[in-house]
């Protein structure tokens, strides 16, 4: 089990001490500065927006991003399945295609 370190991370000003592993120390920061970026946008965007209403706004962004992401990784797999399966297709008949010419 890894040892607990704390490191601060700062979102849009405010700063958040957070405890994690050290191994782990590297992601949270970037997750962290991902974060911020994305929040900094909606704030530029809607200068008078609470704390509160930037994270919901920055919550729902990264959530439609991800389900963007995952839905293009599905279709990736689904055409790259497709693939090979046709060329599965092709190696079996070019397979039998040889059998025959050997009887």
């Amino acid at each position: 089990m890894s040892d607990k370190n704390s490191i601060t991370i700062k979102i849009i000003g405010r700063d958040y001490q957070i405890a994690c592993g050290a191994d782990e120390e590297d992601a949270l920061k970037q997750a962290a500065a991902y974060l911020n970026k994305q929040m900094e946008k909606v704030k530029k965007q809607g200068s008078t927006l609470g704390f509160e209403k930037i994270a919901v706004m920055t919550a729902l962004n990264i959530s439609y991003e991800l389900l963007q992401n995952s839905q293009q990784a599905d279709d990736s797999e689904s055409g790259a399945q497709q693939f090979l399966t046709e060329l599965e297709k092709k190696i079996e008949s070019a397979l039998q295609t040889s059998r025959q010419f050997e009887i």
